[in-house]
């Protein structure tokens, strides 16, 4: 990522922000759970370092309903997503 730069000559970071997948806004990288797609394995990234194809969705209630309703994950990595990864967000979500 690269950094912006201040008058001074200083770098400073940049805010990592991300789209929810589900709801659509845009909030910071903390306020959201990646899904990652690797070699055609999708699984949970709770640590957010996986590589690969990676899509974000809200901690919330509501936003991972909406997930599983809409198929989202289906939508964005193009196969079908088993529904135990839908079940597997929801329980980290709530906890």
């Amino acid at each position: 990522m690269s950094k912006s730069r201040t008058v001074a000559g200083t770098a400073i970071k940049q805010i990592e922000m991300r789209r929810c997948v589900a709801c659509r806004q845009v909030r910071h990288k903390s306020e959201l759970v990646r899904v990652a797609k690797v070699a055609a394995k999708i699984s949970l990234d709770i640590a957010g370092k996986l590589g690969g194809r990676g899509a974000y969705v809200c901690k919330s209630a509501e936003c991972v309903q909406t997930l599983k309703k809409r198929r989202n994950l289906d939508k964005v990595f193009k196969l079908k997503v088993p529904d135990e990864l839908y079940d597997t967000i929801k329980e980290t979500v709530l906890m």
